[in-house]
Parts: structure tokens; sequence; C-alpha cells
């Protein structure tokens, strides 16, 4: 008589494979978190206007320490102003905007991302870069060779946030914003400070 079906050994196995295939799916799920493209975040902060410098504005740097703005040189300021600031060029995925490093009237240095257009990901931080900005495929990685300050988490993908800059960072050295997903190690966007 002919038997018909799989062995008992075979079932187990393909039992085996099964539970194994759904796993690699959940660990799968858990580490590139694929639902993020579909989720957008928009964040509002209130960014300051600030005005352009009409003359050379001091900057906190580590190396030269901002003067206090009651000399007679440097009469103290009571609007922001902007120091530096940048276009976002897309890398690993569509990223549009600006950055602006803004100079606010206590001395305090924020970067401002305004009209942020870029995907969610897992673990995007915004970094101030001492590396360039590369166009194309080449600075999808520029950024992770070189030294960086990292302002923290994105707040969210799309719209306008700010960071606060700690005093001791030199402007001179870190000329470049990266929204870097330090997961995958590549970067999503990247802005050239002038």
């Amino acid at each position: 008589m002919a038997r018909s079906g799989m062995s008992g050994r075979a079932r187990w196995l393909w039992g085996i494979a099964a539970g194994l295939a759904i796993c690699a799916l959940v660990v799968g799920g858990l580490v590139f978190q694929p639902w993020l493209l579909f989720i957008d975040v928009r964040v509002d902060d209130d960014i300051p206007a600030a005005a352009t410098p009409t003359a050379a504005v001091p900057t906190p740097s580590s190396a030269t320490p901002l003067e206090p703005a009651s000399t007679p040189e440097a009469p103290q300021r009571t609007e922001p102003v902007d120091l530096l600031a940048g276009t976002f060029l897309s890398h690993e995925h569509e990223t549009t905007g600006t950055a602006r490093v803004i100079l606010l009237p206590d001395g305090r240095r924020q970067l401002a991302l305004e009209s942020l257009a870029t995907t969610n990901g897992p673990d995007v931080h915004v970094w101030l870069s001492a590396g360039p900005v590369v166009e194309g495929t080449d600075g999808w990685f520029t950024a992770g060779g070189h030294p960086f300050v990292d302002l923290g988490m994105i707040k969210g993908n799309l719209g306008d946030q700010l960071y606060d800059i700690p005093d001791d960072v030199d402007l001179d050295v870190f000329r470049s914003v990266d929204l870097w997903c330090v997961q995958f190690s590549v970067s999503f966007g990247a802005a050239a400070l002038s």
C-alpha cells in the first residue's frame, strides 16, 4: 500500500524552516524598521528671524572665546544674527531644505533646519561634520570618516527644527550638517555651511 504526504521527519524539518523564516522576518523588521518609510513626523519649532551680519560677528570657538557684549567695541545685540547657511542636497534619501547657524543675543548658537523634507529612518542623528559635502553616492559615507559633533536624534523628517550647538564647537572646523543614520553608517542628506 502506497503512502501519501510527507513523512514525520520531513514535516519536522519544514516546521523548523518555517519557524526560522518567521524569526528572520521579525529580526529583519526590528533592525530595518521598514514601516518608518511610511510615517512622517512634522516638527514646527519657532525659529527666530535673524539679521545677516553687516560686519564680522565674533563667534565662540574652542580657540577664541566670545568677548562680553558690553564692551564699547561690541555693542550688545538685541536680535539674532545668521552666521552660516547652506542648502541640503540628497544622499541616500531625497532631502531638501536649508540649514542656518544662528547667534542669539545671549551668545548661544543654534542650528536651524528649515523646510526640511527627508525620509524617516531608524537612528538618524543631526551632525555637524568636519568633512566636506560631496554630491552623489560618493557623499553617502563621507561624514563617517571625519570628526563630528552629534547634536542628537533628528526631531522629525519634515518641518522646522532647532538644535543647540555646544559653546566649545569651532564653526571654522565643523562646516557641514549631515543627517546621519548611525545604524547603517550612511548620510540621508547634507548641507555645506558658508
